[in-house]
């Protein structure tokens, strides 16, 4: 489930940046990276898992699934924090600097 969330994640990125992709200006393409990277990094785990359990990887108790989806929104969350930081910190439109050297 957490694999899922995050390839969802990843491909709705993907179309957004690809979408405005000359201006790049909102930095979508890092938030790409991370998911993608993240979705990478979950499948590498479910070709663990199912290599250790077999067939049995398909069917998880509900509290297994349930903690699956709240770690796979939890990483989608923190992507997005990441992404923001990202964003203030690059300040893409000048918004803060602007606010920060506004003359009274």
């Amino acid at each position: 489930m957490t694999l899922l969330i995050t390839v969802f994640a990843a491909v709705i990125s993907t179309v957004i940046w690809y979408i405005g992709a000359p201006d790049s200006k909102m930095q979508v393409g890092a938030l790409c990276w991370m998911y993608w990277g993240a979705s990478l990094m979950w499948f590498v785990d479910a070709v663990f898992a199912y290599m250790k359990t077999g067939a049995q990887y398909f069917t998880p108790s509900p509290e297994e699934m349930l903690q699956e989806i709240y770690l796979g929104l939890s990483v989608v969350a923190l992507g997005l924090i990441i992404w923001l930081i990202i964003l203030l910190v690059k300040d893409p439109k000048g918004v803060i600097r602007a606010a920060l050297f506004r003359k009274k």
